[in-house]
């Protein structure tokens, strides 16, 4: 999986981008999303709130903002304009490999992994993993929803190694 990580804050350690890119790609394998593309994205909590307000219409901030790509109109080519411009179909493979954003609060995750008591390294994990999940379709929105999110959630951080301690 490719994974562009970005880190606006200027904060996050070498150790918690390496975890995360391998922890995003270990769920991706455990999904099947290995051919896929995304971008993570640390944020301050006021960067957080902005994005919040921005595309939630929710005026706070937040812990993990999860922007899933889909495409408002189709996109639709004919066997004619594949055939005419063979680079269309590479162009499009790319175009279907992008899954989304994601923009991780580490004042947040600071927050809440003392709130919870554990590791900021799980907390900073689990919001990944969280994210990664909203942006490949999986919501918690009827209990049944939150069952299967956080069950397979709680599965790939277990087998990743981060457990609450």
């Amino acid at each position: 999986m490719y994974i562009e990580m970005i880190d606006e804050t200027g904060q996050v350690s070498q150790e918690i981008m390496e975890q995360t890119l391998d922890l995003l790609n270990f769920a991706a394998q455990k999904t099947g999303k290995e051919e896929k593309e995304m971008s993570v994205t640390f944020v301050t909590n006021e960067r957080s709130h902005e994005l919040n307000l921005e595309y939630r219409d929710t005026d706070r901030p937040t812990d993990v903002i999860s922007l899933e790509y889909k495409p408002e109109t189709p996109i639709l080519f004919s066997q004619e304009d594949f055939a005419a411009d063979p680079s269309l179909a590479e162009m499009m493979a790319e175009f279907d490999a992008y899954i989304g954003e994601l923009f991780i609060s580490i004042d947040k995750a600071r927050e809440q992994s003392q709130e919870y008591g554990h590791s900021f390294e799980r907390e900073m994990g689990f919001l990944a993993v969280h994210g990664f999940l909203h942006i490949n379709g999986y919501d918690h929105y009827t209990l049944e929803e939150e069952k299967e999110m956080f069950t397979l959630q709680e599965e790939i951080l277990t087998a990743y190694g981060l457990t609450r301690q």
